[in-house]
């Protein structure tokens, strides 16, 4: 009878739960996507399947399967699971787990799961009391957490785990669990009424790869569509579940140094609809715009260079737009200068000099000014030599006097080569008149 209404009450339990919950496979061959984890051969796959998995953590975005993943390892093995979040959780209750997963172990030989979420948020020293646990077997931990663990967990607790890497879904893979959920009766909607193939088209490319959001927002539909007496689910009750696009991004983790990361390759590559693209998409996120126009500077200077030399002024008018008028109006000026950027001819003839210059400097640490190039803004100079034998350049023609400006130690060294692109081509045909002017060797 205790079994009896123990079962009644987790079928309440379960009623309760949102969809994404209710629909959380209970199988590895029911998850959908990851297929470089779960696919044949996969190191994931084969060590679940097997039976004998190991601590790990599992590193990707929000609703990508993290949860579910863990819950599959823990029975895979039939071992006690044992949920535990970073944000509420402190050293006390990890040593606490670690009593009872030794205590379980000793008693009747059973392993247990720790599935930490948000591993990341733990500190130096929470993670140093996992150590122990799970360097002896105690426990097999298995971290989640969206964030880049190379920055965030500590390295002995990374050293003792297997890294694997969730991927967001693709639409097509969203596409799947809504079907499936439609066509459930007792875990997911059910019913006859359905969803328009163009409402669960938007679902599917909307949810950004997430399978929480979408499953969830489905269910919002239902429940607006059947409140209104639509059937089947329709476009309109999936757009106000919605609302807007969840953007995936994080000021202070990952997604602020990856999309940061593809805006200036996108810039650098000279694709300017994918810088307008990631721009915007930082934008819309609340990203620091004068983080973002620092680095067009650079980007103006290192990737573009003497190719366009407008460039640069373009940048540099863009940061002070931003200062002068601020956001919203402002991403004009940034969006305005990106374009400017990404369609302008590229050359690194500025980075390739600095690294042979600074080369230069520094295996020649005791390289003197040459005596005719020294200083003479003082009494008595001409006697030291300086400026002694010095050529004026205005008065040779083409303003170009064939004088040494190097120390001795460098003499004939080539530090700057000028690009072949845009405005470039006509500073190396101006620079080989000079360096033959000068008496020196082609670049």
């Amino acid at each position: 009878m205790d079994d009896l209404f123990a079962e009644e009450r987790a079928g309440r339990r379960r009623a309760a739960e949102p969809l994404a919950a209710r629909m959380r496979p209970r199988t590895l061959d029911e998850v959908v996507g990851q297929s470089h984890l779960l696919g044949p051969g996969a190191a994931f796959g084969t060590m679940v399947r097997a039976g004998r998995p190991v601590s790990m953590i599992l590193w990707g975005p929000p609703g990508t399967g993290k949860t579910t993943l863990a819950r599959l390892v823990a029975g895979s093995t039939h071992a006690a699971f044992e949920p535990m979040s970073a944000t509420s959780a402190g050293v006390k209750e990890v040593r606490e787990v670690l009593a009872a997963a030794r205590h379980r172990l000793e008693a009747d030989e059973r392993r247990t799961v720790l599935f930490l979420d948000e591993i990341h948020r733990f500190t130096k020293s929470q993670q140093d009391a996992l150590l122990p646990g799970v360097e002896d077997g105690t426990v097999i931990l298995v971290g989640a957490t969206t964030e880049n663990p190379f920055f965030e967990v500590n390295s002995p607790l990374i050293s003792r785990s297997l890294l694997f890497r969730l991927e967001p879904l693709s639409p097509v893979e969203v596409g799947t669990l809504l079907d499936r959920a439609m066509a459930d009766p007792k875990r997911g909607i059910g019913g006859p009424g359905g969803i328009e193939a163009e409402a669960a088209e938007i679902l599917a490319q909307r949810s950004g790869g997430d399978a929480r959001l979408a499953l969830n927002a489905l269910e919002v539909a239902a429940v607006i569509a059947g409140g209104r007496g639509e059937e089947p689910i329709g476009v309109a009750a999936v757009e106000e579940a919605l609302q807007h696009r969840v953007i995936r991004y994080d000021k202070a983790g990952d997604q602020h140094y990856d999309v940061i990361s593809a805006f200036i390759k996108s810039l650098r590559g000279s694709d300017p609809d994918a810088a307008a693209y990631w721009l915007q998409t930082m934008l819309d996120a609340g990203e620091d715009p004068e983080f973002i126009v620092r680095r067009m500077v650079v980007l103006a200077s290192e990737d573009v260079g003497l190719a366009d030399p407008s460039g640069l002024p373009l940048a540099v008018a863009a940061a002070h737009a931003l200062q002068f008028v601020g956001l919203p109006e402002a991403a004009y000026a940034l969006h305005h200068a990106a374009l400017h950027l990404a369609t302008a001819p590229k050359s690194n003839s500025v980075a390739r000099t600095i690294a042979a210059a600074r080369q230069a400097v520094a295996e020649t640490p005791a390289a003197q000014v040459p005596a005719h190039l020294r200083s003479t803004g003082f009494r008595g100079a001409e006697q030291l030599g300086h400026g002694v034998g010095y050529v004026y350049p205005h008065d040779h023609p083409g303003g170009v006097a064939p004088q040494q400006y190097l120390p001795d130690e460098v003499v004939g060294r080539i530090l700057y080569r000028p690009g072949v692109t845009g405005a470039e081509r006509d500073t190396a045909e101006r620079l080989s008149e000079i360096d033959r002017a000068m008496g020196r060797p082609a670049r």
